[in-house]
């Protein structure tokens, strides 16, 4: 896959995560290697103290477990099964919440709450999966997953508050064929408000934010921090003088929760130029 498709992925604190100061609640993991390329965001929930920790943790032990399961010395590696996948991670995550100590459902509260949103990239397929919010761009085409009532999304250790009941389940919302994949941009439920900022312009400048295909430019996979860079630009606060009136004007950032997103792009497909 490393000759085929490349990998570029940013995140940024939503305005309203800065203005109580906490932590970016989001977190990304991806792999790319010959045989196969894997992406994951995730999105901690809002109300557990501390849910930025297994947002990182999650999207990384998706990435692993998933690279395992399709990992085969064979040429024609196994179906993915989806359960055995499910039920590998709810074993992982259900060690470390015992080694973790003190009451079981609290800290699956304060840390193990969070939404998966991910793309797996075989040799024949490409696949688009999901439990939780989020949303997903294949080949330019929005998917968006949620909102869900009450802004409650599923999470995955859900089923182990209530193991009996198992309905949180991961979703396989597109597969097809590798040859029929150009671009996959994958998100957490943020990058709505930077869909919705197209057209506004940076805070404390006068420069208009393009539609989000922009991040799929040679210059953001040439200089993999660029996108960072330009998220943060967008949710900066800027403060300046209004000299004729005499008072301060106040910009504040555009995206008031935290963002985080994954683009990938088929290598033949890179040579997008730059706006004029």
């Amino acid at each position: 896959m490393q000759a085929q498709f490349e990998i570029v992925a940013g995140s940024v604190t939503g305005t309203q995560h800065q203005r109580v100061g906490k932590n970016n609640q989001d977190a990304y993991y991806s792999l790319l290697s010959e045989q196969a390329a894997i992406a994951v965001v995730c999105d901690g929930c809002g109300s557990g103290q501390h849910s930025e920790v297994g947002a990182k943790i999650g999207a990384r032990l998706v990435v692993e477990t998933l690279w395992r399961a399709i990992s085969s010395p064979t040429p024609h590696p196994p179906l993915l099964n989806w359960e055995t996948v499910q039920q590998d991670l709810l074993t992982q995550l259900q060690a470390l919440i015992q080694a973790m100590g003190e009451n079981w459902q609290q800290t699956v509260s304060n840390y193990f709450l969070f939404t998966i949103v991910g793309a797996i990239i075989t040799p024949s397929d490409v696949s688009i999966f999901s439990l939780g919010d989020g949303l997903i761009l294949l080949n330019g085409q929005l998917i968006s997953i949620g909102p869900f009532p009450g802004n409650a999304p599923p999470y995955l250790a859900y089923n182990l508050l209530n193991p009996k009941s198992n309905q949180w389940q991961f979703q396989l919302h597109k597969q097809m064929n590798i040859d029929e994949a150009e671009s996959i941009i994958i998100g957490t439920d943020g990058v709505n408000d930077l869909i919705a900022a197209t057209g506004r312009t940076l805070p404390g400048k006068n420069i208009p934010i393009p539609p989000i295909h922009q991040f799929l430019e040679d210059r953001y996979f040439q200089n993999p921090d660029l996108l960072r860079r330009q998220l943060t630009l967008m949710n900066r606060e800027v403060t300046k003088p209004n000299w004729q009136e005499h008072h301060l004007i106040k910009e504040t950032g555009l995206l008031p929760d935290d963002t985080t997103l994954i683009i990938i792009r088929k290598q033949s497909n890179s040579k997008i130029k730059n706006p004029a």
